[in-house]
């Protein structure tokens, strides 16, 4: 099976990393991280929340970089809430937000309700004028079920961009994704690594496998507003300093590990279809 590896031109043995910062639009504390990171060339690039309420605020700060839909179907945060850009019932929970959890989303949300409000999100981010580099899913929700992944498949076929797929193995998705997505002519990483608060950034680099592997980050900027809405903003915080300080870069370096972009990636599918 051709991965994406073998797209942007690597040696098997070769190891690639492409850095995101999750989040973009969640808050005000999430824009200024992750646009202070991309500016710095900490990150390789940044996801969008389209639904969540400082999405726009993100317009000003951009300026090119490689950014991605990061497709949501749940608002995690019990007391800030955000919920579909499109009338979509059954996409709702009690508090007429998105559902809180994956399970609450799983146990009644319409594939067609799903279909229009991920389009949408797409559709709004390319109005705003983010040149859309790839895209992925809030917690991963709408990979989990067939029918939901038949809907993120198709948007990225359409849209001719790549998609970051779920870490979960393939026996407990009970279907095929990789090879599904691969098929169709979208790509993704190899392996995805979200870095733990208990990580050690150094050892995690260093055991990272040959291939393109994404290291996804969510940077916030500690403020009193990170702390209000999000419980694990001391984890957002500690990503902020991980990139600000070049540890991660550093460790990276070390290891004789190559950067590219979904950027890089989007461009190299693009041209395998021709």
């Amino acid at each position: 099976m051709t991965t994406a590896r073998d797209l942007l031109g690597r040696m098997p043995s070769e190891r690639i990393v492409i850095v995101t910062g999750d989040d973009l639009g969640l808050a005000h504390a999430t824009n200024v991280a992750v646009s202070d990171a991309l500016s710095a060339g900490d990150l390789d690039g940044a996801s969008l929340l389209v639904p969540a309420p400082w999405s726009r605020e993100a317009i000003v700060r951009y300026h090119g970089e490689a950014v991605g839909v990061q497709l949501a179907l749940t608002a995690e945060h019990a007391l800030y809430r955000w919920g579909p850009i499109t009338a979509a019932p059954s996409l709702h929970g009690g508090d007429g937000g998105f559902p809180t959890t994956v399970d609450d989303l799983l146990n009644h949300a319409d594939v067609d309700d799903v279909r229009r409000e991920l389009r949408a999100q797409i559709e709004r981010a390319i109005l705003w004028g983010f040149d859309i580099s790839y895209l992925c899913c809030h917690h991963d929700a709408a990979l989990l079920r067939p029918e939901y992944f038949d809907v993120v498949l198709g948007l990225a076929v359409d849209f001719q961009l790549p998609l970051r797929l779920a870490a979960l193995p393939e026996d407990r998705l009970g279907f095929p994704a990789r090879q599904l997505a691969t098929d169709e002519g979208v790509f993704s990483p190899d392996a995805v690594v979200h870095l733990g608060p208990a990580d050690d950034v150094a050892a995690v680099v260093e055991g990272l496998s040959a291939g393109l592997t994404e290291i996804v980050m969510r940077p916030g900027a500690e403020s009193r507003e990170l702390t209000a809405l999000a419980t694990d903003a001391p984890a957002r915080v500690l990503d902020t300093r991980r990139l600000s300080d070049g540890a991660l870069d550093a460790a990276l370096g070390r290891s004789g590990i190559l950067r590219t972009t979904y950027r890089a990636l989007r461009t190299a599918q693009r041209q395998a279809l021709i």
